[in-house]
This record gives structure tokens, sequence and C-alpha cells, in this order.
């Protein structure tokens, strides 16, 4: 037994000090404060159980470990950048204990077979719960509908062991472009599973791509991304999924969201279908376009990072609870790539370290309760996969980070866990230094440190 005491825990629904109780893994109880009976059966709790590893957390923040179910940890294929046993550490640093990764790898994960290879790789050596959405093309729908209901038997495949359905409507790195009428409506009409989707146009794409190399041939700066990327190609998309979403009831999962204009179009759409999910990352939560011309490269994803306003309208919905997750799109390139030219240089920045402090940052800046931070950060998106993990509560598994939300520090290069050794937040001063993660009750990170 372990016993973190005097902890001030954060849910979704509230922010007091208490007691938790950790017992084979699992929350075995929460006691509050604010009963009448809390001193007693802490009391009663260390005289029953003498040998309980007791953790005295008073000043301390506790929540439950982030549940991040959009990343890139690059493995198989492309483990020159990135794979499972660092990307799992950078994770948990980040407070992320729990982690489901996408499909655009070498091979992609389109097939049972190559579901089957990455699960096969993560089996001991992730350090973060970790599974694996299959991804989508314009032919392979039938074989995916088959597998989020049955699963594939002969690969060993469990319908359960599939968080989701990625569909790429706007190709990035890895090249799933869907944009098949016929495909789009099957993988769109299911039910099963959540269908998480890059809403980017890409007819739009390419010909802002075109008008800028005319206009500047192969010498564009990194400031014409937002351009080229631009913020009609996401709600174009934006606005064909949606619809899509309405009218087959689809657990929509409208990833990284940027613009405040997708917010205004999900606040409308969950009117009419409310298991659509609003997903953003903490880039677009902290990064503007006016962070290019200082970043170029550094600062290059898809989609491309908006104005102050968009990012003003982001935080806003945050603290409203109109962003219902966050996904850090974790996605690591080594500097040697990123040191290309515009057409060159990959977009992805590797961020998921900072997942938590930047959102601790944020709280603190807007002054947004945390509660708000512990429901997008765990709580929803628990829900959304119906995991036994992510909140603080009776006979949930014991995935908790333990955090000092008054302390400060400046992120460094060198601290990284991630293989591709850099971050985009270098230099910036962040709030919420996490001290201590389990998972499953083990302790995976102390004092910072893996």
């Amino acid at each position: 037994m372990i016993i973190l005491d005097k902890a001030t825990i954060v849910t979704a629904e509230k922010e007091a000090v208490g007691t938790v109780i950790i017992e084979n893994g699992l929350i075995a109880d929460v006691l509050w404060s604010d009963r009448e009976d809390y001193d007693f059966k802490r009391h009663m709790l260390t005289q029953k159980n003498p040998d309980a590893e007791v953790w005295n957390l008073e000043g301390k923040h506790l929540m439950a470990g982030g549940i991040d179910a959009h990343v890139h940890f690059r493995e198989p294929g492309l483990t020159h950048k990135a794979d499972m046993v660092t990307e799992s550490k950078a994770a948990v640093a980040g407070g992320v204990t729990t982690v489901f990764d996408m499909p655009n790898t070498r091979p992609a994960t389109i097939t049972p077979e190559a579901l089957k290879g990455k699960m096969e790789l993560a089996e001991g050596r992730a350090l973060t719960k970790t599974a694996f959405h299959i991804g989508a093309t314009n032919d392979n729908t039938d074989m995916i509908c088959t597998l989020v209901r049955e699963g594939d038997p002969a690969n060993g495949i469990k319908a359960e062991d599939i968080p989701g359905v990625k569909v790429f409507m706007g190709s990035s790195t890895g090249n799933m472009l869907v944009d098949q009428g016929a495909s789009l409506d099957r993988l769109f009409a299911i039910k099963e599973k959540p269908v998480l989707v890059h809403c980017e146009d890409e007819d739009t794409i390419k010909a802002n791509l075109a008008a800028a190399v005319e206009k500047y041939g192969d010498d564009i700066p990194f400031t014409e991304h937002e351009h080229i990327r631009s913020r009609r190609a996401c709600i174009k998309s934006s606005i064909k999924a949606l619809e899509m979403a309405i009218k087959h009831g689809t657990k929509l999962v409208l990833c990284h969201i940027s613009t405040k204009e997708e917010i205004e179009m999900a606040r409308a759409a969950k009117t009419n279908n409310p298991s659509i999910t609003a997903e953003t990352s903490c880039n677009y939560l902290w990064f503007s376009n006016e962070d290019y011309s200082r970043m170029g490269s550094l600062v290059k994803c898809n989609p491309a990072v908006k104005t102050p306003g968009d990012r003003e309208a982001l935080r806003n919905a945050l603290a409203e609870g109109l962003i219902d997750t966050i996904g850090s799109d974790h996605a690591p390139h080594l500097l040697s790539e990123k040191e290309g030219s515009y057409k060159d240089a990959p977009s992805g920045l590797p961020s998921i370290q900072q997942s938590l402090p930047v959102l601790l940052t944020i709280a603190y800046q807007e002054e947004i309760p945390l509660g708000r931070i512990a429901s997008a950060f765990s709580e929803k998106a628990a829900e959304l996969y119906g995991l036994n993990r992510g909140k603080v509560e009776k006979g949930y598994e014991a995935d908790l980070v333990v955090f000092d939300y008054d302390k400060e520090f400046t992120v460094k290069a060198e601290d990284q866990y991630s293989k591709c050794g850099w971050t985009p937040y270098e230099g910036v001063t962040l709030r919420g230094v996490i001290e201590t993660v389990f998972i499953d009750g083990n302790v995976v990170l102390k004092d910072g440190r893996i």
C-alpha cells in the first residue's frame, strides 16, 4: 500500500486537499479533507496498515496522468528520429502516462499485420501504456470496418486493442490521404470507435504552394507556411468532416484545431452531434505566426500555427470547456532535417515533454481553473476511449502525476528525453515542476528523473 497524503488533488469536478491510497496498482480510495471524518480516516488507515509507504505531499498537486491520443513515436521505420523507448520517457517526463500512436510510420499501420508488429515492438519497451490507431486509406475501409468490430484473431488482435481510426483528409507526413467520397462515407459510418481526422483541404494547399513557388522560387520563407497550409484549407476540410459526422452520428475527433472559425464550427456541430470531440495541441495554445520569423522551421507543423487571435480563441475555448482533449501531436524530426529549405524541412514538433507544464502555465496566465486542465489532459479522453485510467477515483488504475504548481523552470535541450534532442520550447520558462509519476501504482519518475 502507498498512501499519498495531504496532496491538493485536482479533478474536473473538484480541487481540494486529500489523500489517495494505492493498492495492487489501483486507487483503493480517495479521502477528501472537506469531510468531517478525514483526519479520523487517515489515522485509522495508518494504524491498520503500519507497513504502508506514506508520502507527505503537503503543498504539492496531484492529478491523473495524461492520456495523449495523438503522438508520432516514429517506430517502425523512422527510428533515427525517435523510438518507443525514448519518446515514452519524454511522455512520462511531461506527465503523460497513456499514449495512442498515429499510423504514419514505415510501414504505415494500415493492415492487421502492421498493427501486430507495432504492438510487439511496444511490449516491454514503452514506459507508458501504449496503443495504436489503425490508419485509413482509400482502399482498406472493408478491412477497418471488420477489424474494429471483430478484431483479427489470426494476428492475435482484439477489437478493444484498437483505440481509434485515423483519417488524413489532408496529406501530411506519411502521405495517407483519404479523398474518395465512398471511402469517407464508410469510415464516418463506423460506430464502434472514434474516428480521428486531420483536416486540411488538399487542393487549396496545392494551389497555395504553387503560388508561393511562382513568387519565391526555391527560397520560400517560413513565414509563408500559414498561407500555404492556410486557414481556408483547414476550415474547408473541417466543414466537410463535421457535416459528415452530423450525417452519420460519428464519434468524430477533430484533431489539432488551429483556428477560431473551427472552434465556432465545432460548437455549432456539437448541438447536432454531442459525440464530436474538439482536440487541440499545446503548440496552438502557445505559438503564433509571430514566431515564424524567429524560429523558422522549428515551429513548422501541420496544420500551421495561426494568429495571436486564433491562439486567444483556443485558450478561451479551453477555459470554457469547448476544447475537450489535448493531443500533443508530438512529431520528432532531427535538427539536421529541420535545417533544410522550406520545401525540404519536414513539418512536426517534438513537444510531449512540455505537455502538462505548458497547460499549467497557460492556466496560470489565463486564470483557468486547474479542473479544466484535468478534464482536457486526461478525464475526457478516458471517457471517449473507455479507459479505466485518467481519473483520480476509487477503482481506477493508479496512473498519477505529482507536481509543484508554484515552481518555475526553464526548458533546456539537454534535459530532453526525445531522441531528436531538441524542443521548440527551449529557453521558455514554464510553471509546474513534475516531481513524481506513477503508472499502475509503480513509480516511473521521481524527483523529475526517469
